[in-house]
C-alpha cells in the first residue's frame, strides 16, 4: 500500500475531502528514496510528491500541495526496470512489479486523506508541529498496484541530474561492497540510510557514534582535509587549492541532501579557509559564530531543530575549552615535533617540549650509531619513533575531546532522546580514528569504480577493513547491557546546573589550570548526574494512580500504587502487526511520556493478551525501563510473543503467568485476577485471552479488563467485578461492556482507550449509551487521562 503524508505551505485541509471519502490524485515526484524490502517479502519505497489536481465528485479541482508517500507492495511483488517505458495512463493495467519511481515522474492514484495528530500525553513529540514544520497537513494509503504513470515530466532539470547521479553512487556502491557493507557505506559517505536495519541503528546510538553512522559536518572536515592536503603535495598553490577544496565541500553537500548540518560544515570551511588565505588567526569559534549567523538569516526556526544545537554546542564545546585545553597541553609538543633537526627552532619553544626534543635527538643519535652501515633502517626506525611519539599526542587529543563532547552533550541528548552513552569515549577514541581511513578510501574507491572495477579493489579493501573494525566495535560496546542507559527527561534545576557549568567550562578553560579544572569538574559531575543521578519521578505518595494513555488504536495504562510501585499494564502498538510500519510505540509514545514524569525504571509490566496493538510496544519497554517483572496469562502460539518473552528472560525479566483466583498483594494495594481461566486453552492470540485485573486500594478500586469479550465477562460476573473505575474493554467495541457487566461492576468512572478517527468506528454509539449516567473519558477526545484513588473516593 501508500502511506502519504501531504503537506502545504496554503494549508490545504480546509478543502481537502473528508476522510470517510476516497478521492482521486494526479501528482508529480519531487523526492524518492530507495526501493528496500519489507519483513514479509513485499517491497518499500519513499517517495515526496506534489499533487496537480484532485478529481472529486463535482469535477477535477487543481490543488497543489505536497505528499509524502511510502509505498508498500504485497510478498512476490519485483521492482520495475527503467524510467523510459512510460506510456499513456489510459493503456496501463495495475502490474505486480513495484513502480520504483524517480524524480519527475507524474502519477495518478486513489487515496483517502488522513490529517495527522498529536499523541495527547505530556512529554509527547509534537509530530503535528514537525509535519507543519514542513508543510503536511495529511496522511492516507493506497495500495501500491492502484499507483499509474502518466505521460511527461514535471521538475527542475538540475535536480533531475543531482538525483540521478545520487542513485547512480548508490549502484555503484552495491557493486563494489558485500550488501551488508553497502548498507553502511550509503549511509556514512553518502547519506542514504534506506537500507540500514533498526538494530544496526540502535547499536550506533547505545555506543554514543550514532554520529558516524549519517553524514555530518565531520565527514566534510575529513574529505576537504584529504583535498586539500593532495591540492598542496601535487604543488597546488593556497588559493587553488582552497578554491577547490571549497568546490568539492559544496559538491559534496548537493549530493548528499543531507541538509543543515553539512551546510553549517561547509560555512564553516569557508570562513576558515578564506581566514587562512587572509593570513588571519583561524578562529573555529569565528568560524562557527558565522556559520550560525548565517544559518539563523536563512531560516531562523533552525536555531530550535535539535540537530542544530548538537552541531552547534559541540563545535562551541570543542573550540572554546577543548582548543585551550590542548593549547596548553598537547600542542606545543605536537609543534616540538617538527623540524626536529633545527636548533634554531629550539629558542622560540617552552624549556619542556625543548627537553622533549633533546631527548628524541639522543634516542636517535644513539640509532644512527648502532646501524651506522644501514641507513635506510636508521631512517625507518627514527621514522617509526617520531610517529608512535606523534600518535600518542594525537591518541591524547582524542581522548580530551571525546571525552569533552561526551560530557558537553549529556544535556540536549538527555533532553532529546533519553539517553546517557556510557561508551562514548572508547567508542569515539576506536571509530574516529577507523572513519578518518574508511572516508577517503570509500570515496576513493568509488570514483575509481566508474574507471574500471580493478582499480577500485585496494580502497575498496582498506574500506572493508576499516568498516569491519569499526561495525564490531560498535556493535561489541552497544550490545552491552551497560551502554544502553536510558534516562527521564532532567528537572530544570538541572538543566540551568548543567548550562551554568557548560559555561563555567568553556569560560575558564583559558585560565589558571586550579581555574580551569574546576570548570571541567563541574561539567563532568552535572553530566554524570544526568546519568547516574537519582532521579524524582512526580507522584502523588498514599494514593493509588490509574492513568490510561493515548496511544492511538491501542490500549496502555500506567498503575501508580500508595507505595509508590509502578506497573505498566500493555504498551500499545500498531493495529493488524508490527510489520505494517517502523513507528515504535513504546519507544515513541509511551516512553516518553513515562520519562516525562521522571522515571527512569518500573517494577512490574503487565500484558494482557498477545495483540499486537497491546503488545507491540513492550519490548521496548521491557529494554528501556528493565522492569523487574513481566505479568501475562495466557501463553498462545505467536512467533512475536516467542520473541518477546526471549528478550525478557534474555534481560533477566522475570516472567509470571496468573490466572482467574490468584490474589496477592501489591505496593499497598490488593489485585485479584478475574480472568482468564487456569484451564483456558488459546491455538491464536485472542480478546478472551485477556488478563483482568482488579487493583483496589480501601474503598476504591480499579478494573482493568484488556480486551475482554462477553463470553468472558459473562463469567466475571460471578466473580464480584464491582470498582469504582473501570477500563472499558476492547475499546469500546459492542462486543465488549455488555449490560449484564456493567450492573455487576455498577462504575462511577469509566475511561475508553482509543485512537481518533480510527477505521473501526469505536467506541460503538451503543457502548455510549450503555455508559449513560457513568462519568465517561475518552484518549481520543481527552488525551491522557489520570484518576487518583484515596481509598473512600476517586477523583480526575
Amino acid at each position: 500500500m501508500v502511506a502519504a503524508q501531504l503537506h502545504s505551505p496554503t494549508e490545504p485541509t480546509a478543502t481537502l475531502p473528508t476522510e470517510d471519502f476516497e478521492v482521486e490524485v494526479s501528482a508529480h515526484v519531487m523526492a524518492a528514496g530507495e526501493v528496500t524490502p519489507t519483513l514479509q517479502g513485499g517491497l518499500r519505497q519513499r517517495v515526496d510528491v506534489v499533487t496537480e489536481d484532485v478529481n472529486l465528485d463535482d469535477g477535477n479541482k487543481t490543488l497543489t500541495a505536497g505528499l509524502r508517500l511510502n509505498l508498500f507492495s504485497p510478498k512476490g511483488s519485483q521492482s520495475s526496470v527503467g524510467l523510459d517505458d512510460v506510456s499513456d495512463v489510459d493503456s496501463q493495467e495495475p502490474s505486480a512489479k513495484f513502480p520504483d519511481l524517480r524524480y519527475g515522474d507524474r502519477l495518478r492514484f486513489p487515496v483517502k486523506f488522513r490529517f495527522p495528530r498529536n499523541y495527547h500525553n505530556p512529554g509527547a513529540f509534537d509530530y503535528v508541529g514537525y509535519l507543519a514544520g514542513q508543510g503536511i497537513s495529511a496522511t492516507a494509503s493506497v495500495r501500491a498496484d492502484k499507483v499509474q504513470r502518466l505521460q511527461g515530466f514535471t521538475g527542475n532539470r538540475w535536480e533531475l541530474l543531482r538525483t540521478r547521479v545520487h542513485r547512480s553512487l548508490i549502484g555503484r556502491i552495491h557493486q563494489l561492497w558485500p550488501a551488508e557493507q553497502a548498507a553502511l557505506i550509503d549511509a556514512m559517505v553518502i547519506g542514504e540510510d534506506a537500507f540500514i536495519d533498526r538494530d544496526t541503528r540502535a547499536d550506533f546510538q547505545r555506543s554514543g557514534t550514532f554520529h558516524i553512522l549519517v553524514v555530518s559536518g565531520m565527514n566534510v572536515g575529513i574529505l576537504a582535509f584529504v583535498c586539500f592536503w593532495l591540492l598542496r603535495r601535487l604543488r597546488a598553490g593556497d588559493l587553488a587549492a582552497s578554491a577547490l577544496t571549497m568546490a568539492m565541500s559544496i559538491l559534496y553537500a548537493i549530493l548528499t541532501n543531507v541538509g543543515a548540518p553539512v551546510w553549517r560544515a561547509v560555512l564553516m570551511m569557508a570562513v576558515y579557509l578564506g581566514a587562512r588565505l587572509l593570513y588571519r588567526e583561524r578562529s573555529m569559534l569565528n568560524a562557527l559564530g558565522a556559520a550560525a549567523l548565517a544559518l539563523m538569516l536563512l531560516d531562523p526556526r533552525a536555531v530550535l531543530a535539535a540537530s542544530f544545537q548538537l552541531t552547534f554546542l559541540c563545535v562551541l564545546a570543542i573550540a572554546a575549552a577543548g582548543v585551550p585545553v590542548l593549547e596548553r597541553t598537547s600542542a606545543p609538543y605536537r609543534a616540538g615535533l617538527r623540524h626536529l633537526d633545527s636548533l634554531e627552532y629550539d629558542p622560540v619553544l617552552a624549556p619542556k617540549v625543548v627537553q622533549l626534543r633533546l631527548d628524541l635527538r639522543m634516542v636517535f643519535a644513539r640509532v644512527r650509531r648502532l646501524l651506522r652501515y644501514h641507513h635506510f633502517a636508521s631512517r625507518t626506525v627514527e621514522w617509526t619513533m617520531l610517529f608512535g611519539v606523534s600518535t600518542l599526542f594525537g591518541a591524547f587529543d582524542l581522548v580530551v575531546i571525546s571525552a569533552l563532547m561526551q560530557v558537553s552533550l549529556a544535556l540536549p541528548m538527555a533532553y532529546y532522546f533519553h539517553r546517557a552513552t556510557s561508551f562514548g569515549i572508547p567508542a569515539n577514541l576506536l571509530v574516529v580514528p577507523l572513519t578518518e581511513l574508511l572516508m577517503p578510501a570509500a570515496v576513493a574507491a568509488v570514483g575509481l569504480g566508474y574507471l574500471a572495477g580493478w582499480l577500485a579493489r585496494i580502497p575498496v579493501m582498506v574500506s572493508s577493513v576499516a568498516l569491519a573494525a569499526i561495525t564490531g566495535t560498535v556493535r561489541r560496546l552497544g550490545g552491552l547491557s551497560l551502554a544502553d542507559l536510558r534516562v527521564p527527561t532532567p528537572e530544570p534545576w538541572v538543566v540551568a546546573a548543567t548550562g551554568l557549568a557548560l559555561a563555567a567550562a568553556m569560560l575558564l578553560a583559558r585560565r589558571r589550570w586550579r581555574w580551569t579544572a574546576l570548570g571541567m569538574a563541574a561539567l563532568v559531575t552535572s553530566s554524570l548526574w544526568i546519568g547516574w543521578g537519582p532521579t524524582h519521578p512526580r507522584v502523588r505518595a498514599g494514593v493509588l494512580e490509574v492513568t490510561s494513555m493515548d496511544v492511538g488504536e491501542g490500549d496502555s495504562s500506567l498503575i501508580v500504587t500508595p507505595e509508590g510501585k509502578t506497573l505498566l499494564i500493555d504498551a500499545g502498538g500498531p493495529t493488524g502487526g508490527p510489520h505494517l510500519t517502523e513507528f515504535d510505540v513504546g519507544e515513541n509514545v509511551v516512553s516518553p511520556y513515562l520519562w516525562s514524569r521522571g522515571f527512569k525504571r518500573l517494577d512490574v509490566v503487565a500484558l494482557t493478551h498477545a495483540h499486537s496493538d497491546h503488545m507491540g510496544g513492550m519490548a521496548s519497554i521491557l529494554r528501556n525501563f528493565r522492569p523487574k517483572e513481566l505479568w501475562l496469562s495466557v501463553i498462545s502460539p505467536n512467533e512475536d510473543l516467542a520473541r518477546l518473552l526471549a528478550e525478557a528472560r534474555e534481560l533477566g525479566v522475570s516472567v509470571q503467568q496468573h490466572f482467574d483466583g490468584d490474589e496477592f498483594e501489591f505496593g499497598g494495594t490488593a489485585v485479584r485476577v478475574l480472568a482468564p481461566q487456569r484451564d483456558w486453552r488459546s491455538f491464536r492470540p485472542g480478546n478472551n485471552d485477556s488478563m483482568v485485573l482488579k487493583i483496589s486500594y480501601g474503598g476504591t478500586s480499579a478494573l482493568m479488563e484488556g480486551d475482554a469479550e462477553a463470553s468472558s465477562e459473562a463469567r466475571m460476573v460471578e466473580r464480584n467485578p464491582a470498582a469504582t473505575l473501570l477500563k472499558v474493554a476492547h475499546h469500546g467495541s459492542k462486543t465488549s461492556a455488555t449490560p449484564a457487566f456493567l450492573a455487576a461492576v455498577h462504575p462511577r468512572f469509566a475511561v475508553i482507550s482509543v485512537g481518533m478517527r480510527n477505521p473501526f468506528g469505536l467506541p460503538k454509539l451503543e457502548v455510549l449509551e450503555r455508559l449513560k449516567g457513568v462519568s465517561t473519558y475518552r484518549t481520543d477526545m481527552d488525551g491522557a487521562v489520570t484518576f487518583w484513588l484515596d481509598g473512600d473516593r476517586v477523583t480526575h
